[in-house]
């Protein structure tokens, strides 16, 4: 481990990465952003943008009913809301009798809303307001082995099931010819972003952590021209933007999470010009 800092250090050699809670926000941005790209290309190919938002503004209904049944463990009450949350709008949504982004942003609004009527009782949402932007600076390493466990299980599912959530998202028909359970995939998807996405709004922020997971995806989209593209360049953005965002905030003194946004939607922007220019397709 040392050498690894060591490494970095003299790649990039700033003070900032002589203090611990820099190099575990560091070791953190190394694994959330990969994770990020990698999982933001699968929401974004199954068009599930508003799904994964919808999650993250669920958290604080997960929290506040956790404190009504004296949960005292937030990650426990947001992880099993948000489980219940993507089933419940899986199994609504393939009624298909109201449009899907509807039928999302509807749960996302009222859920929201209950959570924060909830906890704002007495006045008390002030010890809450944090994971609003989140705050990466305070992540520990136990905490940062649990996110590179999630990171391999994700790794684990993008490599069995990738093939088989691209098959649904082109067409349904064919994805049924080839004895796709289409049913289980897309469950099995919404249960691994609901993981993902509560445990980690506590470091990224509930307001943000959409963007996160959607915009290095968009911007490698506008630039890519096969899927092997498509999934490399959204890792790399997702990366540089981490590490380049953690670095600004450090020495701006300003919340990590929006700066990561700020560089991320940039290169979005970018992408989009360099799409124009170029007669890009966008789509792999």
């Amino acid at each position: 481990m040392n050498l690894f800092y060591k490494s970095v250090e003299f790649l990039l050699p700033f003070s900032w990465i002589e203090y611990d809670f820099m190099k575990n926000a560091l070791l953190a941005v190394l694994i959330i952003t990969p994770l990020f790209g990698i999982l933001g290309t699968m929401i974004v190919n199954n068009r599930m943008a508003f799904f994964s938002d919808a999650l993250g503004h669920s958290a604080l209904t997960g929290i506040a009913l956790g404190t009504l049944f004296g949960i005292a463990n937030t990650s426990l009450s947001m992880l099993i809301f948000a489980v219940a949350f993507a089933l419940l709008l899986n199994r609504i949504k393939r009624r298909k009798t109201v449009s899907t982004d509807t039928v999302i942003s509807v749960f996302a609004s009222l859920s929201m809303a209950i959570g924060l009527v909830i906890l704002s009782r007495g006045g008390n949402f002030a010890k809450y307001s944090a994971l609003l932007v989140g705050d990466i600076l305070s992540i520990t390493t136990k905490e940062i082995v649990l996110l590179f466990v999630i990171f391999l299980l994700t790794m684990g599912f993008w490599f069995i099931g990738f093939n088989k959530l691209h098959a649904i998202s082109v067409n349904e028909s064919l994805a049924k010819s080839k004895n796709i359970n289409i049913k289980r995939m897309e469950d099995a998807f919404s249960i691994l972003i609901a993981v993902i996405v509560m445990f980690s709004v506590k470091w990224v922020g509930i307001l943000i952590i959409n963007a996160l997971l959607i915009l290095p995806a968009a911007a490698s989209r506008n630039i890519s021209s096969n899927v092997r593209e498509y999934h490399l360049f959204s890792l790399l953005i997702s990366l540089f933007s981490g590490i380049l965002g953690l670095v600004l905030s450090y020495y701006m003194s300003i919340a990590t999470g929006p700066t990561i946004v700020i560089i991320a939607a940039i290169i979005f922007f970018l992408t989009l010009l360099l799409q124009s220019f170029d007669g890009k397709t966008g789509k792999p």
